[in-house]
């Protein structure tokens, strides 16, 4: 996905490769990387491309391209609806995660699945342009086991923010945001669920977070795998606009079995 060679400016050139698909050539901090997007992905998604190959958290980016305004301040636009040029540089202004780490990461807004009708989960599930999306995710995205599955179990996935813990809380101790009973709840279904945690934060902090609470070093149950926001998708819903969400297919084309 990305390679590095040495520059002292800071920007982003695009030429298309295929009628669907955009290499991007990313100088960030004396480095370029090369990054693979399509016009139908999103500046929210080209922003996450540019994280992976960098570390540089999509909240933190600032791009910058002549002629184009606010456009790119927009995450859901369609990189298709921007006038980019092979030949004209996009400027990416950022700071990187580990300088940041002391920063709580605010979380994105939450979208319940229950809040959607059923016709309009089909709707999205069945579109072609999601479909797409979610077959280059899983070709990109490599799901790292911590511990391997077990056979017979079922999988349990678990967010982390308002399921493991309340990060709003103004408290400051780690234990004291910690959901009542967490480690009775995931002792108990570890009997008979594998268990895998999916946050739309970066890997980092989701090893931070749960590292502090022990839940991964806790004798009575054990996590399976940790993924982190480049494992997420952006889909548009007639009701809720653009938002990002956790497509399980990318779970189940890993590993069947489950």
């Amino acid at each position: 996905m990305a390679s590095g060679t040495s520059s002292s400016a800071s920007a982003v050139a695009v030429s298309p490769l295929t009628e669907e698909e955009l290499t991007l050539t990313v100088k960030w901090s004396g480095k370029e990387y090369t990054v693979r997007v399509c016009g139908d992905d999103t500046v929210g998604e080209l922003k996450r491309r540019i994280c992976e190959a960098t570390n540089v958290l999509p909240k933190r980016q600032k791009l910058l391209y002549p002629k184009v305004g606010s456009k790119l301040a927009d995450d859901s636009l369609l990189l298709s609806q921007i006038p980019l040029k092979a030949a004209v540089k996009m400027t990416m202004i950022g700071t990187v995660e580990d300088d940041i780490i002391v920063d709580p990461v605010e979380s994105p807004e939450i979208v319940d699945d229950f809040e959607l009708g059923q016709d309009e989960v089909v709707d999205i599930k069945d579109k072609d342009v999601n479909k797409q999306k979610l077959r280059r995710r899983i070709e990109q995205y490599k799901i790292e086991l911590r511990n391997p599955c077990r056979e017979g179990k079922k999988l349990l996935v678990l967010d982390i923010d308002y399921t493991l813990f309340d990060h709003r809380s103004p408290a400051e101790n780690p234990l004291e945001l910690m959901r009542p009973y967490l480690h009775e709840f995931l002792s108990a279904v570890y009997a008979e669920y594998d268990i895998m945690i999916w946050s739309a934060t970066s890997m980092k902090w989701v090893e931070l977070k749960m590292g502090q609470l022990g839940v991964l070093n806790n004798p009575n149950y054990k996590i399976t795998a940790l993924l982190d926001h480049l494992a997420m998708i952006t889909v548009q819903s007639d009701t809720r606009g653009v938002f990002d969400c956790k497509p399980l297919g990318l779970i189940w084309a890993n590993f069947p079995e489950v």
